[in-house]
């Protein structure tokens, strides 16, 4: 899977927010989201709404998957 690929998964299921996803050998991805979406829920809770998306992807097309999940209130520094 190409990093390309998976923004337009991840835009699919956060269609506002805001996504950088990086990759330097397309199965180990870094990725980066802010969406309103996350507001008022821990970090563990934010992984899990990404990795339902990717589904059964995870472990095979996306190896590794680093994430940084954010509101865009929290984005801003506030």
């Amino acid at each position: 899977m190409q990093s390309h690929e998976l923004k337009s998964l991840l835009q699919a299921a956060f269609p506002a927010a805001r996504i950088d996803v990086d990759s330097p050998d397309d199965v180990h991805f870094q990725a980066t989201i802010e969406s309103e979406s996350f507001a008022g829920k821990p970090t563990l809770a934010r992984h899990r709404m990404v990795y339902a998306v990717l589904g059964e992807r995870m472990g095979g097309e996306v190896h590794a998957l680093s994430l940084r999940t954010l509101t865009p209130e929290e984005a801003k520094g506030h």
